[in-house]
């Protein structure tokens, strides 16, 4: 089915992005509108819905990224979710860039794992780009403007030795598909649950390659943040891709904060394990979710996910009870 179709079929009786009159409102926040994690916000959207026969109204809202979903929840009254990498929380906590000088990062509680966020770097065939330090010298943009991805982007080609040589072009992300179309651009990073439909529709037109790394590079960008992980890409997910692609992926979370009412957490994270299996049947990337993941997720556990953990005998350690 296509992208398109199908998220407007998953939003089918789900607000998003107005407001909601309704007993309880939860607003849902991930990221741009042309993303898997879109994607999957909706489907998270319906799912807690359903169980709630329509209790809890859900509002999805489209985000730039991480960064802002993450300053958002140290703000955002009332029953506030959003997702993110918990390493982007640690450096919230901590103040370093770019949340120095700002509070309200210790409200933030964990709900569930979502599906691994993977770094894409694409670029065009003919750009003369088999490597990813062949970007030395290539105009390529490092993903979205302020994002998780644009600063993980720039970390992982700083390992490398090759950050402080690229052309780092500063435009949208959501512009950077037509940029490389039109050949402005060698190509662009973007970061999501694999497959990323922008990255499929791209490459259905060919054209397009995902650079993999090569073991000792990807053993030196994994030393540097052990949260990290190795992540394969599937030969022929995108087309004309015909290798898998050798990247790295990080643990992404669901969260809330202090301020959602204990209830309300317990009927979310009691929605989405009654619904993994049935989403992960439907939509693939929700398949290598499972209850063992909680623990990556770093900070405190709201009381009301801790009730539903407790009580379907999941093992939480200590540090987030």
């Amino acid at each position: 089915m296509n992208f398109r179709v199908m998220l407007a079929a998953c939003a089918a009786g789900l607000l998003v992005a107005a407001p909601v009159s309704a007993e309880t409102r939860v607003t849902l926040k991930s990221a741009q509108n042309s993303t898997s994690y879109y994607a999957m916000t909706v489907q998270l959207g319906e799912i807690i819905k359903q169980d709630s026969n329509g209790e809890i109204l859900p509002t999805v809202e489209e985000s730039q990224g991480s960064v802002q979903n993450v300053k958002e929840g140290a703000k955002r009254p009332g029953n506030f979710v959003f997702t993110t990498p918990p390493n982007l929380l640690a450096d919230a906590k901590a103040g370093k860039k770019p949340f120095e000088g700002e509070t309200g990062y210790d409200a933030i509680r964990t709900l569930f794992p979502m599906p691994f966020v993977t770094v894409h770097l694409v670029v065009r065939i003919d750009a003369g780009v088999s490597d990813v330090t062949q970007l030395a010298g290539k105009d390529f943009v490092m993903g979205g403007k302020g994002t998780f991805c644009e600063g993980r982007t720039n970390t992982i080609l700083g390992l490398l030795g090759v950050a402080d040589k690229v052309n780092k072009i500063d435009v949208e992300l959501k512009a950077a598909g037509d940029a490389m179309k039109n050949r402005k651009i060698a190509g662009f990073a973007t970061c999501s649950s694999h497959p990323i439909p922008s990255v499929q529709e791209m490459a259905v037109g060919g054209g397009v390659n995902v650079l993999s790394f090569t073991p000792d590079q990807r053993k030196a960008i994994l030393a540097a943040d052990p949260q990290s992980g190795p992540v394969t890409i599937a030969a022929g997910l995108y087309k004309g891709v015909d290798r898998p692609v050798e990247t790295v992926g990080m643990p992404v979370g669901a969260y809330a904060t202090s301020r959602m009412d204990d209830a309300t957490a317990y009927a979310i994270v009691k929605a989405f394990w009654k619904f993994r299996a049935e989403l992960a049947g439907k939509f693939p990337w929700w398949a290598g979710v499972g209850p063992e993941q909680v623990q990556l997720l770093g900070e405190k556990l709201h009381p009301g996910a801790a009730k539903y953990y407790k009580e379907a005998g999941i093992q939480i350690p200590a540090s987030m009870q």
